[in-house]
């Protein structure tokens, strides 16, 4: 029992996900749950929402912000995962769901890893190569959709088109877009288009929704049906974010199915403007040729003159020529007698002088005789002088007046006694001979000692 007997037996909805949630809060540890990823909603908070499913069932989860940033990896729909979580009650909807605390890869999901080894392979036949893709038409005469009836994204298609072209047909290849059949439905509405050539372009759409939603479009035969239409083809399948096989096949991918109808449509109001822009550049083009031709025409008007008038001007014109040539050969004349004037007085001042030559020389040489003399007299004198003082610095002058140049056995010249000791010998200079001598010192003394 949950209540006792003093416990009213009357909750309210709050009271009672309150106690379902401490229940499942208080009684389920926190532990490991694997299974694929599907729904998965990465919030602009950084939260992340999806389900955890597995063959049989699923469940709700919510990793909030600072857990997601620890991730290594990012999540992605269809991914296998094993999750480490509590389980809990979002009391606001009565949902319980699985607070994740930590997750880790698993493997990619059934349909993920279906998915990608169909893309590969379809890639490596060329069915995703860009030469084979082919442009779309600029103004199609008629544009095919493939979708349901009842589809939002029908709706989104028909108006864009209406907005953007109203006068271009649309035909309908009707299809369910999900369920067991579908992709065979799908492909046959393509294959119907191709046969009955009634379009110039098809539109291949649905709305959005999750992977399983989408897996119609991930099927291999409706891929090869896009392949082989023979008219261009544009998928406009799920949101911005959701890739299916039909993006690749076909020729053109649209992010949303009214991005696909702005593509393959032409817009009336950009042709108009285009239409208004043509005619504007046409009229000034044309008002600018008939304002270059008038002016071309007085132009011509102008240059077309009388022949008298004509030789008039050419009369005119060649007397002021023959007054610009008088005038010129005057000039030339008047600068020709200058120059002339100029060369003869540089002439008469160039001319020689033979009276002034000579008197001029015969005074150079008169100053030369005068300096040469004077020059002989000075240097007469100085040699005179040098001769004087050679005279009384001669040492044999000396010796002639009685003098004599003592040197010991050296050769060295002795000035002072000192220099000499008793009984030494000695060499004397005289004015007219040499001879030796021996030193005598008297007795008792004694040279004095060189302290």
């Amino acid at each position: 029992m949950l209540f006792t007997t003093q416990t009213q037996d009357v909750i309210s909805v709050t009271a009672l996900n309150r106690m379902a949630r401490n229940l499942l809060e208080n009684g389920i540890p926190s532990l490991w749950v694997s299974g694929e990823i599907s729904n998965l909603t990465l919030a602009a908070s950084g939260h992340a929402y999806f389900s955890l499913k597995d063959a049989g069932a699923q469940v709700r989860c919510v990793m909030f912000r600072q857990r997601v940033r620890q991730l290594d990896f990012i999540p992605r729909e269809g991914m296998q995962v094993e999750l480490l979580g509590s389980v809990t009650l979002y009391e606001a909807r009565g949902d319980y769901q699985i607070a994740v605390e930590n997750m880790r890869e698993a493997g990619l999901g059934r349909l993920y890893e279906a998915y990608e080894k169909l893309k590969k392979r379809l890639a490596a036949e060329g069915l995703f190569a860009e030469a084979r893709k082919r442009p779309l038409p600029p103004h199609p005469r008629a544009i095919g959709i493939v979708t349901s009836p009842a589809a939002a994204a029908l709706r989104d298609v028909v108006t864009t088109l209406a907005r953007r072209m109203p006068n271009i047909p649309i035909i309908l290849y009707p299809s369910p877009v999900q369920g067991n059949d579908a992709a065979q439905q799908i492909a046959h509405a393509i294959r119907s288009a191709s046969k009955r050539h009634e379009v110039d372009v098809l539109i291949v759409s649905r709305g959005g929704g999750s992977i399983e939603d989408l897996w119609s479009f991930n099927e291999e035969l409706v891929a090869r049906a896009i392949a082989a239409c023979p008219v261009p083809v544009v998928s406009g399948v799920g949101h911005e974010t959701d890739f299916t096989i039909c993006d690749f096949v076909a020729d053109r991918r649209a992010p949303t199915p009214t991005a696909a109808a702005e593509l393959v449509s032409p817009s009336r109001d950009a042709m108009l403007q285009q239409l208004e822009r043509g005619k504007r550049g046409l009229e000034r083009a044309l008002a600018r040729l008939i304002i270059d031709k008038g002016q071309r025409l007085d132009y011509l008007a102008n240059r077309l003159s009388h022949p008298g008038e004509r030789l008039a001007r050419q009369q005119q014109e060649l007397s002021r020529a023959r007054i610009r040539l008088e005038a010129l050969i005057k000039n030339q004349l008047r600068q020709d007698n200058r120059q002339l004037a100029n060369a003869s007085a540089r002439l008469g001042r160039l001319r020689p002088a033979p009276e002034q030559a000579a008197r001029t020389l015969q005074q150079l040489a008169l100053r030369l005789a005068r300096a040469s003399e004077h020059m002989h007299t000075s240097r007469s004198m100085t040699l005179l002088r040098l001769e004087t003082a050679l005279s009384a610095m001669n040492p044999e002058a000396v010796l002639a007046r009685g003098y004599a140049i003592v040197q010991n056995a050296q050769g060295k010249a002795i000035k002072s006694p000192s220099e000499l000791g008793d009984g030494e010998r000695v060499h004397l200079q005289l004015a007219e001979g040499e001879v030796d001598a021996k030193i005598s010192l008297p007795h008792g003394t004694q040279t004095q000692l060189p302290f």
